[in-house]
């Protein structure tokens, strides 16, 4: 019997202790400053500050499920906690908060916290910076000598009266403190390094109270009375419904912060650390519910709501915490700070606490922020809710952001552009972009009889959803223009011919039964497969009983040749040949084939292998279906030569099919593919001229605009990098790698940018290096001569591609970085 030494967990205990101390050190004393004015900001007692510092450190961090997350009062919540203890006063807004760390007990018990990520990000942004606004309205009062009005308008409006009554002790002391917290991290030299070790928000802080006090000023200070005094909670008086929406508003708010931060922090610790030395990925449930139980602590001692804040958090991870012990640890030096500095916190002008508050509430109005949701076409979203909540509040901003969010959504959904034109040649054209729903059957129907009845037309459906009443109004008007002798085409996105397999130009909208639901589209002029043949034509009947056999599993029709694909037959029938298949199914109309007798197996001649028999099919599939369909266009590029636009590195992966997830066609990409899809740099060692010599004659002889870096996920060249150990025998294979060992080192390195796929973590360490292989190689592409040349004249452009095989998801690598210097990759749509 084998008993487990108890002696380890002490010894882990031991070594981790020096990194978890340091960075709750680091933690300390940054939460002190800001606990103290951010209970300025909500005219709390300032003690409350620092109860909710300690509990949300001791509490939430023993009991939390993101283990590296400081949880502490939240700029987030000022703004509803100034207004509940103007409505209900100090001690009721306690009560308040422990109802809602009940309330969040509640959800957590729910499961309901990956919930709580589904409100859109434009509505949670725009909630933290109309927050932000407030905070900093308020605090410009402070910062100027004066005090803060009950709203944010009335603080507008009484900025001019301010501003000719200025406190000069006061508007130098913060205007020492903001200097200092904005020039504090760009200090040069040696110096400069050593004294950077110390938060930005003490140095301010410090600096402004020592001038203050060596000054003699006379200020407002820090008055912390007696904890003797200290205000503890009392049973809610006031109305049952204005109680309860409070109750709510701090247990929702809080809790998206708290949930929205914990996400934030594990991205970041897949990004600055291996994954050998990473603390266990956050459990929201459980974070929700540490969460809910610090909110009763902290509402109980007389505390501000509490919650997990970003900024913290990553101070926490870029000091080196390794556990829990770091944020606890943090709290308890609260707990001693409170108890013993209570001279030194006496010290310190309200005026620096509300200009360090003022430049956080800055702060939550984020550029990077506005950027995503205006590439996402959801700036409209974000600056209504900014707006509502500056104006109406925290519960009305969300309210009416929630309701821009859904008009969007609606009007998206509903907007189609219907446009149509007589071409020179007589072709009457009609476009139908976005969805056909009943809304657009008036001008669609308007756009349609407009057309000639002897007309030759053609349509283009650029949408992914036509409702029954669309489908009526386009079936109808099918038919009876095709009575009157007209003739029709339809065709899909950029006027690929779409039609059912086995139909012809008189039932071209059948692919849409009558639910609305589109089936399967093939395309006439791509390589379709055998799907493509009608039931009369040559091979007809082989493609009717393939059809057969695999029921209605339709998605990879234009495979099936090579039956690896959706292979849904009995398992009786799987060893039948292609041959036998065909042959079985000429003869009967049985929806299975059987296996031929012996004796007619043995007439017969030896069957091919299976692989040449697969590809024999494939080619026959061609030539008989696409070929017809291709040749003129393949017979125009000999004649005039290849003109790719673009050159396409990806990895020699079977899954990968370039054609497909591109929708290019002959001539449209130059192709180079390889083990990894890594681009050796010049002059390596081992270095594969075929690559570069391919990369030389896109650039120069093709001329091509633009070379895409394409990885995918489940990459085993990448899996044979993170697997690789130190002596294993050099083989092709493993020389061929060597050129990825920039990419591992990158993913490891703190001095770069790490990627990340937009709006979820990695997977886990191989689709992590996946995305960082694609930046990485997109440099080895730039040390090219030929390459850097033409990106100097402007002539070429870099494109990173991330594909996705489970999903059948592609993304594309996005310009610049995001807040914490992320290169993302971003999905592409239908209708990108």
């Amino acid at each position: 019997m084998t008993v487990s030494s108890p002696t380890r967990p002490t010894r882990e205990i031991r070594k981790d202790l020096p990194a978890d101390l340091s960075a709750s050190i680091a933690v300390f004393l940054i939460a002190l400053p800001l606990s103290l004015g951010i209970a300025l900001a909500t005219g709390a007692p300032l003690q409350a500050g620092l109860v909710a510092a300690a509990v949300g450190g001791i509490v939430a961090g023993r009991l939390g499920g993101a283990p590296l997350q400081v949880s502490g009062p939240a700029a987030g919540l000022t703004v509803v906690t100034a207004e509940l203890i103007q409505r209900y006063g100090w001690r009721t807004t306690c009560a308040i908060t422990v109802l809602a760390g009940a309330c969040q007990l509640g959800l957590a018990a729910l499961r309901t916290a990956r919930s709580a990520l589904m409100v859109s990000p434009a509505i949670v942004h725009g909630l933290l910076a109309g927050i932000g606004v407030t905070i900093a309205l308020a605090q410009l009062h402070i910062v100027l000598g004066g005090n803060p009005q009950s709203s944010s308008i009335d603080n507008v409006l009484g900025l001019p009266a301010q501003l000719a009554d200025l406190h000069p002790a006061a508007l130098g002391v913060s205007t020492l403190t903001l200097a200092v917290l904005l020039a504090w991290p760009w200090l040069p030299g040696r110096a400069g390094r050593a004294l950077r070790k110390a938060p930005a928000a003490l140095a301010a802080v410090a600096a402004a109270t020592a001038a203050a006090s060596l000054s003699g000023l006379a200020l407002p200070r820090v008055d912390l009375p007696s904890w003797r005094s200290h205000a503890l909670p009392e049973l809610p008086t006031g109305p049952v419904l204005g109680i309860l929406a409070a109750v709510l508003t701090i247990a929702l708010v809080g809790s998206v912060q708290s949930l929205l931060s914990a996400v934030a922090t594990d991205k970041l610790i897949a990004s600055e650390r291996r994954t050998d030395n990473r603390p266990p990925r956050a459990d929201l449930n459980r974070e929700l519910w540490g969460q809910g139980a610090a909110n009763i602590v902290s509402g109980a001692l007389g505390g501000l709501p509490v919650a997990g804040v970003a900024v913290r958090s990553v101070a926490n991870v870029k000091s080196g915490a390794v556990s829990r012990r770091s944020t606890m640890l943090h709290g308890l030096w609260v707990v001693l700070a409170a108890g013993l500095l209570v001279p030194v916190l006496d010290l310190i002008p309200l005026a620096a606490l509300a200009a360090l508050v003022m430049a956080v509430g800055v702060q939550m109005v984020s550029i990077t922020h506005m950027r995503t949701v205006t590439r996402h076409r959801e700036i409209v979203v974000y600056g209504t809710t900014i707006v509502a909540v500056v104006l109406g509040g925290v519960l009305e901003g969300v309210a009416i952001g929630i309701a821009v969010a859904v008009a969007l959504a609606l009007h998206r959904l509903a907007r189609t552009r219907i446009t149509a034109e007589r071409e020179d040649n007589g072709v009457h054209r009609v476009w139908a972009r976005g969805q056909l729903t009943f809304l657009a059957v008036p001008r669609l129907s308007r756009v349609l009889n407009q057309i000639p009845h002897d007309a030759h037309a053609v349509i283009e459906l650029d949408g992914s959803f036509m409702d029954h009443a669309a489908y009526e109004t386009l079936h109808d008007w099918q038919e009876s223009h095709l009575a009157h002798g007209g003739t029709l085409e339809v065709t899909g996105r950029a006027g690929s011919s779409a039609r059912l397999p086995g139909t012809t130009s008189a039932d071209e909208f059948d692919e849409f039964d009558e639910s609305g639901e589109p089936d399967t589209f093939e395309k006439v002029a791509g390589p379709t497969g055998p799907g493509a043949s009608d039931a009369g034509g040559p091979g007809g009947a082989s493609h009717h009983a393939d059809r057969s056999r695999r029921g209605a599993h339709q998605c990879c029709r234009p495979w099936t040749p090579w039956q690896n694909h959706c292979d849904h037959r009995p398992a009786g029938t799987r060893t039948v040949t292609a041959a036998a298949a065909a042959k079985a199914a000429a003869a009967s109309t049985e929806a299975t084939a059987e296996p031929e007798p012996a004796a007619e197996q043995a007439a017969s001649p030896a069957p091919r292998g299976r692989g040449a028999g697969q590809l024999a099919n494939g080619i026959s599939a061609f030539q008989r279906d696409t070929a017809p369909h291709v040749r003129d266009e393949l017979a125009r590029l000999a004649r005039e030569g290849q003109r790719p636009s673009q050159l396409f590195l990806t990895c020699a992966d079977s899954r990968l099919v370039t054609s497909m997830i591109t929708a290019s066609g002959p001539g449209d990409l130059f192709t180079v593919r390889n083990v990894g899809n890594l681009v050796p740099l010049p002059g390596a060692e081992s270095t594969d001229d075929s690559v570069a010599a391919a990369i030389e004659y896109a650039v120069d002889v093709l001329k091509v605009d633009s070379i895409t870096v394409c990885g995918h996920s489940g990459c085993g060249a990448m899996q044979a990098l993170l697997s690789s150990a130190p002596g294993t025998p050099m083989t092709p294979l493993r020389r061929w790698l060597k050129h990825g060992l920039p990419s591992l080192e990158r993913m490891a390195s703190r001095h770069h940018a790490w990627a990340r796929i937009s709006g979820r973590l990695p997977a886990d360490a191989v689709e992590q290096l996946c995305l960082t292989n694609v930046v990485q190689q997109l440099e080895h592409l730039r040390a090219h001569e030929s390459v850097a040349r033409r990106l100097a004249e402007g002539t070429l452009e870099l494109h990173g591609m991330y594909f996705h095989v489970g999903e059948a998801q592609a993304y594309l690598l996005s310009e610049g970085e995001d807040f914490f210097d992320c290169r993302v990759f971003d999905s592409v749509g239908q209708h990108a």
